[in-house]
């Protein structure tokens, strides 16, 4: 079965496999940029310019949300200071799939895909959960896919490379910065 998907993108590098992928699945893909909890907005140009570029390359539409870091600040401002992968982490996943629903409901799409388990980092189990649940709230399929099975994340880390993507070091959030310097 074909759906009309609407990708959540944390970032163009994550992106690389995930994304040609569904559309060699058959779907029409769109790809959906979630911003508000990148840190600082230099990063945010660096990333949302190249989620641009690898839409682009693909033949895809693309929404880069707008940039309100504090929604996100809102949302996590009560466990700012739990580790990486805690309940900070929880919200945000839960807020950016939240904002790719509504994307993909407004665009008239029928099913959400993240490209966030491609990361060796991430929780695939806490990240599927969520976005079952989200799926289910706003009426979407949602398309489970741990991205970094059979090798995505190196294949990604190459095709990035390839095609001259920005690379960060950090998920994107002010915290991750700290957790990153602290370990």
């Amino acid at each position: 079965m074909t759906f009309r998907v609407t990708l959540h993108v944390c970032c163009a590098p994550d992106a690389t496999i995930p994304w040609p992928a569904l559309i060699e699945e058959g779907h029409v893909v769109s790809g959906y940029f979630y911003s508000s909890n990148i840190h600082p907005f230099e990063e945010f140009r660096k990333r949302s310019r190249d989620v641009r570029k690898l839409a682009l390359h693909l033949g895809s539409e693309c929404i880069i949300e707008e940039y309100w870091p504090l929604a996100w600040l809102e949302k996590v401002s009560s466990h700012l200071l739990s580790p990486e992968g805690g309940k900070r982490c929880e919200l945000c996943f839960r807020q950016q799939l939240e904002g790719a629903a509504r994307a993909a409901v407004q665009g008239g799409h029928d099913a959400l895909c993240t490209t966030l388990t491609i990361s060796p980092h991430k929780d695939v189990n806490l990240i599927d959960g969520i976005g079952r649940v989200v799926c289910e709230e706003w009426g979407l399929e949602w398309l489970p896919r741990i991205w970094r099975k059979n090798g995505g994340f190196p294949a990604s880390v190459r095709k990035s490379r390839e095609m001259g993507l920005y690379r960060q070091d950090y998920c994107g959030c002010v915290m991750s910065i700290r957790d990153e310097r602290t370990e």
